[in-house]
């Protein structure tokens, strides 16, 4: 996988004001509100920033935390993790393997096979319906 790298304002002029915020700010979307929140249609979800597959449909799960969730990514080394101690908390976040993008954070109180809950903004994603191309 060759690793993704812009500068500020590249991403900036190739991303929304609020998709910049998210993946390159490591901001959030509010709950309940983002486009993929209770998505049922099978699909792939890929980075919005540098098109990498992240999540599959059929891992989507309602956690009722207000963001897409999923018990486990389209491939282990899709993401990576780091420790994120932000906002007076100490979490995971979950970044985009390629390109570092803020996708959102994992908690270790999912379903099974995995007993993990990534929580991904909605805003991170783009999403392609299967038998489609992104």
């Amino acid at each position: 996988m060759n690793k993704v790298s812009k500068t500020e304002n590249a991403w900036r002029e190739q991303l929304s004001d609020e998709q910049f915020q998210v993946c390159r700010l490591k901001g959030t979307e509010r709950p309940f509100t983002g486009e993929y929140y209770n998505n049922t249609t099978p699909g792939t979800y890929s980075c919005v920033c540098c098109d990498a597959p992240l999540f599959e449909t059929r891992t989507q799960f309602d956690a009722g935390c207000g963001w897409p969730s999923y018990y486990e990514p389209i491939d282990p080394a899709a993401v990576v993790e780091a420790e994120d101690f932000s906002h007076g908390m100490h979490r995971t976040e979950v970044l985009c393997a390629r390109c570092d993008a803020h996708l959102g954070h994992v908690f270790p109180d999912g379903p099974p096979p995995t007993g993990l809950r990534y929580c991904i903004n909605s805003v991170a994603m783009k999403f392609a319906p299967a038998g489609t191309a992104n």
